[in-house]
């Protein structure tokens, strides 16, 4: 099996462009097959560089690594050349001298007139010896005239279209230039594609590809049209949704496991299962139980899906790279309070940004505190001698917390005006997670530097 993923360079890689790469890596990887890369990049006006890297990036972020160097359409052009003029040697195609002005006649005659193709043939039949010379012409396929061609889906089910439905598609431009259909045929055939998965938007390119696979007695892959992903509120996906670049949700704080498990979810499914690793996805995506309607997508549900994640995988490797050029001075020690402190410190985030941010008291001592009062001056002078004398088998969360809501009581206090003026002092924020952990973790020496 190889299946590929091909995007035009015009635009970001944006949610339904990575969950085709998604499904069309796990597809392959679930049948031992290769997964390809080949960036449609014919169109030369709209097409950037930036785009491209932007698509490499998003990929990248991923973990969707194709298989083998990347194909770029543009400079395959000769070939897309070469397979044209052997269609038009075999009498499978041919050349077309219609002006421009006299397409666009044809093309009012067709609506006037209920024609299902704009173009009427005109030089299909024409003899080569009657052809003008020094005139320009475009060479286009012969479709068949009768009959009707029938698409075996296996999302869609069997679908058909009628060959007079179907125009004599322009293969090769006046200028000599491969035009997008006869393009991603060729590129498909020559990189041994067996599978194609896309969007349900490209099931009408599918009959004028089918046309030309046939034209060249080259089997056609087989097809996976998937539907299109709708916002929650079951409209078309816009920017108000969260079509946008798949490099922005990075940038907002979400893992790559959590934006790979959303995207699986979205119009798949294994049972009742919820979270789904990239393996997962591997282990049971075999192209069936892929749903024909489109799937939605929830904002909400990938924050949920991150919080998860921001608390199963190794956040030290996600952290540090972060706060390393933050903080240049940190020592061994403050990374050691960083990595035991990441557990609490993801309980109740949601955003990669959310557990950066409250990083900075492990990293070093905070230079003033949020909310510091005299009352809490004065508590705090009388926690310091408390603390330290305290034999070192209390210095643990539970025997801290036992500890101190035991001296509270016995000073007629409540524990929380015991632990504010601690946790201040110690994170110079009044929110933080447990005071116990926080006064464990960092140990006697520096909580009682830190009061």
């Amino acid at each position: 099996m190889r299946t590929r993923f091909a995007p035009s360079p015009t635009g970001f890689l944006h949610l339904g462009g990575a969950r085709t790469a998604l499904f069309n890596y796990c597809l392959a990887k679930h049948h031992g097959g290769v997964f390809l890369l080949r960036i449609e990049d014919t169109d030369h006006q709209r097409s950037t560089e930036t785009a491209k890297e932007a698509i490499l990036d998003g990929l990248t972020w991923l973990g969707l690594t194709p298989d083998e160097p990347t194909v770029y359409q543009s400079i395959r052009a000769p070939r897309h050349a070469e397979v044209a003029h052997q269609l038009l040697a075999q009498g499978r195609a041919y050349r077309c001298y219609a002006t421009p002005e006299e397409l666009e006649i044809m093309r009012e005659e067709a609506k006037a007139t209920g024609r299902p193709v704009p173009y009427d043939r005109r030089w299909r039949d024409v003899p080569e010896k009657d052809h003008p010379t020094n005139r320009p012409f475009v060479i286009r396929l012969k479709v068949p005239l009768t009959g009707e061609m029938t698409l075996l889906d296996h999302v869609q089910g069997a679908v058909s279209l009628r060959y007079d439905h179907l125009d004599d598609m322009v293969l090769l431009r006046a200028d000599g230039t491969p035009t997008y259909m006869l393009a991603v045929v060729v590129d498909d055939h020559d990189m041994g594609i067996t599978h194609i998965m896309r969007g349900d938007d490209h099931l009408n390119n599918a009959f004028r590809q089918r046309a030309l696979f046939d034209a060249l007695d080259w089997p056609m892959p087989q097809l996976y049209h998937i539907p299109l992903i709708h916002g929650p509120d079951g409209a078309k996906l816009s920017k108000r949704h969260g079509a946008v670049a798949i490099q922005a949700y990075r940038d907002q704080g979400i893992l790559p496991e959590a934006m790979i498990n959303a995207l699986l979810r979205l119009g798949w499914g294994h049972g009742d299962q919820e979270i789904f690793s990239l393996n997962d996805g591997i282990a049971h995506f075999d192209g069936r139980h892929l749903g024909r309607a489109p799937s939605r997508f929830d904002p909400q549900k990938l924050l949920s899906l991150n919080a998860h994640y921001l608390r199963t995988v190794d956040m030290m490797d996600r952290v540090a790279p972060l706060l390393a050029p933050q903080y240049p001075d940190a020592t061994p020690r403050h990374w050691d309070w960083l990595r035991q402190m990441l557990p609490h410190l993801t309980q109740r985030a949601e955003r990669l940004g959310d557990v950066v941010a409250l990083c900075h008291p492990y990293m070093c001592r905070p230079e003033k505190g949020e909310g510091w009062t005299p009352a809490h001056a004065a508590m705090a002078d009388q926690i310091a001698p408390f603390l330290a004398s305290l034999p070192p088998h209390h210095w643990t969360e539970e025997g801290l917390s036992h500890a101190l809501k035991g001296w509270a009581t016995d000073q007629g206090k409540k524990l929380a005006d015991v632990a504010m003026p601690l946790r201040i002092a110690m994170t110079g924020s009044t929110t933080s997670p447990s005071v116990f952990a926080i006064l464990a973790i960092l140990g006697r020496d520096e909580v009682l530097a830190r009061l």
